[in-house]
């Protein structure tokens, strides 16, 4: 049996995060992943988006994650020449009654550590985005996007040069926690078993589903997988805009939002449809409820400009009758079960949040 340090289930981009951080750290790290690649699932079907921390429950994992993973996510970019783009975001009120919304919005931001938010007159906003429909816009400086492929390989490559490896169509199968060590076996087409001290379980999606799999994990600390699919739609035509439009939140959902990818092209969503299997398949009847949305501020929107783009899945752990949930991050302390860091929940922010969670796990995981 061969014996290593550290396994991490999962090379997604948090999973890459960790691994680099755990082998940076001098820590011996080895990635099992079940597919062909790095960033294959949630990773590779995002909106590319660096988010500023704006929404999220004060004092939640996902706010704090996001703050500190922003500001360590800009900087990356920028020892690493990664393309990204600080363009801004406005979130644009149509109405009397949304503008009455966008101070309480901004008030949370700063009471999330976001204080850079100006609320805008749509007098202001116009010069801004002149094809623009709103009465009034709160911009936030310093949301983003960047080229999540080129960050996730960039990732992969500080991890692998720290020593950390990668192990691809390699599934973990099981695992058993024993005194000082954990037990794996590893599938694939070439099976193998591992013995390790700590068990990092970074798996999206399977997140919960690999805990199963872990004899000592106490089940009732597992939550429900749940999937909330997203549906985006390109556009037909430049869409006019240099920052990303947002329109303001609707129960259940920010609302169909607009995105700019690295090279200018403007996408719409994603929305949020709960499904039971995982299928990445875009209806085009859903552009139906799209362009009344978007008309909403940007009235030229030509018919017939949206287009079934591509589709990901957000790794929900609370059922759609919750409007929200937050990161789960278990160590040892959490449920007993020494060596053994879970992560579940690991949705949007996850990509803007992923140095920030690295770091969580490496002091969770304690020094080597």
């Amino acid at each position: 049996m061969e014996r290593i340090d550290c396994v991490i289930v999962g090379a997604g981009v948090v999973g890459l995060a960790i691994a680099r951080r755990l082998a940076r750290s001098g820590r011996e790290v080895i990635v099992l992943e079940a597919a062909e690649g790095i960033g294959t699932v949630t990773s590779s079907r995002n909106s590319e988006v660096i988010h500023a921390g704006i929404y999220y429950k004060a004092g939640s994992l996902m706010a704090r994650m996001c703050v500190a993973g922003k500001h360590a996510l800009y900087d990356y970019c920028i020892d690493h020449g990664i393309p990204h783009r600080n363009c801004g975001k406005l979130i644009v009120a149509t109405s009397a009654k949304e503008t009455e919304r966008l101070e309480s919005i901004r008030a949370h931001a700063r009471a999330n550590g976001v204080r850079d938010m100006q609320i805008l007159s749509g007098a202001a906003a116009g010069p801004l985005e002149p094809a623009l429909n709103c009465d009034a816009a709160l911009l936030s400086p310093s949301t983003g996007i960047i080229d999540s492929h080129a960050y996730m390989l960039a990732l992969r490559g500080d991890a692998e040069s720290a020593g950390a490896a990668f192990a691809f169509h390699t599934p973990m199968i099981r695992a058993i926690a024993r005194a000082g060590a954990i037990e794996i076996e590893a599938g694939g087409s070439a099976p193998m078993t591992l013995e390790c001290r700590l068990l990092v379980n970074a798996a999206g999606l399977d997140a919960p589903a690999t805990a199963r799999n872990i004899h000592g994990m106490p089940e009732a600390l597992i939550p429900t997988a749940y999937l909330a699919k997203g549906n985006y739609f390109s556009c037909g035509v430049r869409a006019p805009f240099s920052r990303l439009i947002y329109p303001v939140p609707e129960p259940g959902g920010l609302g169909v939002h607009l995105t700019l990818d690295m090279a200018g092209q403007a996408r719409f969503g994603p929305d949020v449809e709960w499904v039971d299997r995982i299928d990445y398949a875009v209806d085009p009847t859903r552009a139906e409820r799209f362009y009344p949305a978007i008309r909403k501020y940007w009235p030229s929107l030509p018919d017939g400009a949206l287009m079934p783009s591509y589709a990901g899945m957000r790794p929900k752990i609370v059922p759609p009758t919750i409007a929200s949930q937050d990161f789960v991050i278990q160590g040892p302390r959490d449920h007993g079960v020494e060596g053994l860091i879970n992560l579940f929940g690991i949705e949007s922010p996850g990509l803007t949040s992923s140095l920030a969670i690295a770091d969580y796990v490496g002091e969770t995981a304690g020094p080597y």
